[in-house]
């Protein structure tokens, strides 16, 4: 069964998404209103006017909450009154950089913020699944050559990462507390590589700063070209969410667990292997490497096994490395050359479902 034929589960669901008003939140939105679902989004409002939720209109398509997870009872009163029959938890600080500037606030969003969330969904009888997105960097990180699996210890030096691997563990004793012993609720957690595609605007991340740079004419600075990441268009991820979502609704025991989503092999590069490849697709551009010697640590390496996924879920990168970037330097060049962004981001969703490269 192809992957359109699979996701048609979605359509007439009602779907909560925290987060929408993010990067990944709003590219999640849209595919699922695409596919039909009646969805509502709980998040702060978006930080930038030129951010995806904004250009792409999402608001239009969905029912937006204007809500801070850090309020229980705010985001209590939501889900109750929304009855959703999946959750797909997104909501979050999600820069290492900025929670050194702001450990607390990224503490009590991405932890606290998570528990509000699952005792809003055990206090209704709606909810079926619950898809709880963590992050690769929950791993404690020993640089290891080869990647980490779902079972392997969990860590974190920097208060994002912590936080991320903290998160983990409320979901654990949520799930084995309150969700099995009723089987009625299943619930995952899931860790995705490093994501790039259109609409992503933020700050002290890599494609949107080249993408910054290269529109400004100015050279791309690099302050760690050899740090290895795991790069995936952003809707490589969000496939895996979507097939999980639906397993879960239909088996909530059996698939209630951790699952990796990351690129092959060939999609773990450097990051200045990341911005020459940018730059290949805009066309014009240069490098200046300008470390840091006081910088916050950051990890050098990171890799992920999907296997897990690709076997039992299976699911499978249907984008390479240089497609990935391609399809989101596309993005870019085509809404700023007055294509709507809305219209450029369905055909990317389309495109990605019928396999096109």
């Amino acid at each position: 069964m192809n992957l359109d034929k699979k996701l048609t589960f979605y359509k007439g669901r009602r779907v909560l998404v925290t987060g929408d008003t993010g990067f990944k939140g709003s590219w999640l939105s849209l595919w699922l209103a695409e596919l039909g679902a009646e969805v509502a989004g709980v998040a702060l409002p978006p930080e930038r006017s030129e951010d995806h939720y904004n250009v792409a209109e999402i608001g239009a398509m969905i029912q937006h909450y204007d809500q801070d997870i850090r309020d229980a009872e705010g985001t209590e009163r939501i889900i109750a009154e929304f009855q959703p029959e999946i959750v797909f938890h997104l909501a979050a600080q999600a820069l290492v950089r900025l929670s050194y500037r702001q450990p607390r606030e990224t503490f009590e969003t991405n932890l606290m913020g998570s528990v509000n969330l699952l005792e809003a969904v055990r206090k209704v009888d709606s909810v079926r699944a619950v898809i709880y997105v963590t992050s690769d960097k929950c791993y404690r990180n020993k640089e290891w050559e080869w990647g980490y699996r779902e079972n392997d210890e969990l860590g974190g030096r920097d208060p994002y990462s912590a936080s991320k691997a903290a998160a983990e563990l409320v979901l654990t004793a949520y799930r084995e507390s309150f969700f099995r012993a009723t089987g009625r609720i299943g619930a995952a957690s899931v860790r995705a590589g490093n994501v790039i595609g259109g609409g992503d605007w933020s700050l002290d991340r890599i494609f949107p700063d080249c993408i910054r740079s290269l529109a400004n004419g100015k050279p791309i600075r690099l302050r760690n070209p050899r740090a290895v990441r795991p790069w995936q268009h952003v809707l490589e991820p969000l496939s895996g969410y979507l097939l999980l979502g639906r397993r879960l609704f239909e088996e909530p025991q059996r698939w209630s667990e951790a699952w990796n989503f990351g690129p092959s092999n060939e999609g773990q590069r450097t990051v200045e292997e990341l911005a020459r490849e940018v730059i290949r697709s805009w066309g014009a551009g240069s490098i200046e490497i300008e470390p840091e010697p006081n910088a916050p640590h950051e990890e050098k390496r990171l890799f992920l096994n999907c296997d897990k996924a690709w076997g039992r879920l299976e699911w499978r990168p249907r984008w390479d490395f240089a497609t990935a970037v391609r399809k989101a330097v596309e993005w870019y060049r085509a809404t700023r050359e007055g294509e709507s962004a809305g219209e450029f981001s369905r055909r990317q969703i389309q495109q990605y479902m019928g396999g096109e490269k």
